[in-house]
């Protein structure tokens, strides 16, 4: 018996001394292995190695380490629509025989057909229709359970896989990276947040009370006798341009010293990080490579990525990433299956 217990103990002391932790700044392993040797990959280990060392000029308390990321374009793809713009045309067509008054209703009608074209002609006020009479009506939990399950068989229409397998590797390395540096992660997005938490945790490893996205207003109510939150059509927050700063602001009580964006959208909140106090790091995906992904920019219906932006971001310091050149693989299930190229850039 004392043989076994001490057999035992000796194993699970084995087993915390091989077990794998979190790479840091300061480690020989490389934390970022799917981002190729170049500008960005040393800007990002440079400047976590600056402000996490203690006696470095630039040093920034662990409190203080707040890093921001978009989410569509950012982390995960974006294209040829957003995925919640996606879910929100499935739920239409789902429930369009309890309203057969949106056959000749549009933007309704569009979304049923499947006129995807037509359909981003309405815009901001056509999307804003379909979200209100798709996401309210039902109590937050029945919401929830609608996104999960969604998302456990809706696929993208290029590349055949689930949404939630179309995050970017590399980025996923960065926020593992910082988080074993002392950062706290948030994702910040002009997506709902109700529909962004529902994955962010096992896809991101970002718990829910770390998202700022848009939201709409709920309400108490008995449900079926049953305290509940019942969400409501009204527009409560809408998290994009200078509403991510707010966003950040409100949720987080702080301001980043760290964020990563890709579109004109996500501008103000790296103006507002890059007037952080000390040292700061801003970040930009720019999507040039059609043969792994995507290549778009000025002219995007999503994430657009205008001239002015690249040149205001060169002229301030920031990190422009090229994922055609910056990034050896973009997705964790590796290029070899990813189908050809699609158009060039838009």
């Amino acid at each position: 018996m004392f043989n076994t217990v001490r057999l035992a103990t000796l194993a699970a002391l084995l087993a915390v001394l091989i077990a794998p932790s979190p790479l840091r700044a300061d480690d020989e392993a490389d934390p970022l292995p799917s981002w190729n040797e170049g500008g960005v990959k040393a800007a990002i280990l440079d400047y976590v190695a600056r402000v996490t060392t203690e006696g470095s000029p630039d040093f920034v308390p662990a409190a203080d380490r707040i890093a921001t990321f978009d989410n569509d374009g950012t982390l995960w793809v974006e294209k040829p629509l957003y995925t919640q713009f996606v879910f929100v045309i499935d739920r239409v067509k789902a429930v369009s025989n309890q309203h057969p008054e949106w056959k000749n209703k549009e933007p309704f009608k569009s979304a049923i057909d499947g006129n995807t074209e037509k359909l981003l002609t309405y815009g901001e006020k056509g999307a804003m229709a379909l979200v209100t009479a798709t996401h309210s009506g039902m109590t937050t939990v029945e919401f929830n359970d609608i996104v999960s399950n969604w998302l456990k068989t809706a696929k993208h229409p290029r590349f055949k896989r689930l949404y939630t397998d179309l995050t970017y590797k590399p980025m996923i390395e960065l926020l593992e990276y910082l988080r074993a540096n002392g950062f706290t992660t948030f994702i910040v997005s002009g997506g709902g947040t109700a529909f962004m938490r529902a994955y962010t945790e096992p896809c991101y490893g970002v718990p829910p009370w770390q998202v700022v996205g848009s939201a709409g207003e709920t309400e108490f109510r008995y449900w079926d006798s049953s305290p509940t939150l019942v969400k409501l059509p009204d527009l409560l927050f809408f998290d994009d341009g200078p509403g991510k700063a707010e966003g950040i602001n409100t949720i987080s009580g702080g301001q980043p010293v760290f964020a990563f964006g890709n579109s004109i959208g996500d501008k103000e909140m790296l103006e507002w990080t890059a007037n952080c106090k000390g040292l700061c790091f801003m970040g930009l995906v720019h999507h040039d490579d059609a043969a792994r992904e995507y290549a778009y920019g000025p002219e995007s219906d999503v994430g657009r990525f205008p001239v002015e932006l690249m040149e205001h971001a060169l002229a301030n310091g920031w990190n422009v990433v090229s994922m055609r050149d910056d990034w050896n693989q973009i997705f964790s299930w590796g290029e070899a299956e990813t189908p050809g190229a699609e158009a060039g850039p838009q």
